[in-house]
């Protein structure tokens, strides 16, 4: 990107919400496209990467879907980072987030947000390497982090220990969902349920005697968690997880006499 930058003579743009640019109104591809817009560009995008994955989106796949040249999508996006950023807010648009004049106790907010969170990353195995590799200064990214340090500002934790709180939640977070997401986008393709395909990596790996001893360990642990699906597992292990994390907080705003 730096690179082609230099040779058009433009300097690296950071981020599509920094551009302030309109849809473009000539050069590539003739006339503008009728019936095409920013939006609509952009839900098109979300659903191919839903339905297809990271690896397999181009603007040549996005174009035939909204059945228009690849070069009639450059009216509205410079490049396919531009969209793959506009995707990523538009994702984030689907948390359902706290209002600021919400004062219910920040922990069920926290819980609420992290599950949020955890669902979002879940349903879009896409979102997690985008998440982290851009800015995340869209409309809908800035709501979402105002609400995150919102609710950690009222845990009572001393101000150098809000970033801290918020690494050690949503970090989490990202982790959790996106593994499991990885892991539902794979079963996917296997044609099994979450609940078959586990059965069936656990008796396969089973077979390995290099693995036995921690599969058996593995499996005392998971027996004692309880749960009869990966679902449920799932929510156990999260839900302790966030217990855990709430109660470090609630300790350290007493250690600080918060």
């Amino acid at each position: 990107m730096a690179r082609a930058a230099q040779r058009s003579g433009r300097a690296a743009r950071p981020s599509v919400w920094l551009a302030g640019r309109e849809p473009r109104r000539s050069g590539r591809g003739g006339g503008q496209p009728s019936g095409l817009d920013r939006e609509r560009i952009t839900e098109v995008t979300v659903r191919l990467l839903d339905a297809e994955g990271l690896a397999r989106f181009s603007m040549r796949r996005l174009a035939a879907e909204l059945n228009v040249t690849a070069m009639s999508v450059y009216w509205y996006v410079d490049t396919k980072d531009d969209l793959l950023e506009l995707a990523l807010d538009a994702a984030f648009g689907e948390l359902a987030l706290p209002g600021p004049e919400d004062d219910a106790d920040w922990r069920g907010q926290l819980r609420a947000l992290a599950r949020e969170y955890r669902g979002l990353l879940a349903r879009h195995p896409w979102l997690s390497p985008l998440a982290g590799s851009f800015l995340n200064i869209g409309p809908n990214a800035l709501a979402f982090s105002g609400a995150v340090q919102h609710i950690i500002r009222r845990t009572g934790l001393p101000e150098q220990g809000v970033t801290g709180a918020i690494a050690a939640v949503f970090q989490f977070v990202y982790g959790f969902g996106t593994i499991e997401g990885h892991f539902l986008d794979r079963v996917a393709g296997t044609g099994l349920t979450p609940d078959e395909y586990h059965r069936h990596a656990m008796s396969a790996v089973t077979e390995s005697p290099d693995a036995s001893e921690v599969i058996q360990e593995s499996t005392r642990i998971m027996e004692a968690r309880g749960g009869d699906t990966v679902e449920e597992m799932m929510e156990r292990d999260f839900a302790f997880a966030l217990d855990l994390l709430v109660a470090g907080i609630e300790a350290m705003v007493a250690r600080s006499g918060g």
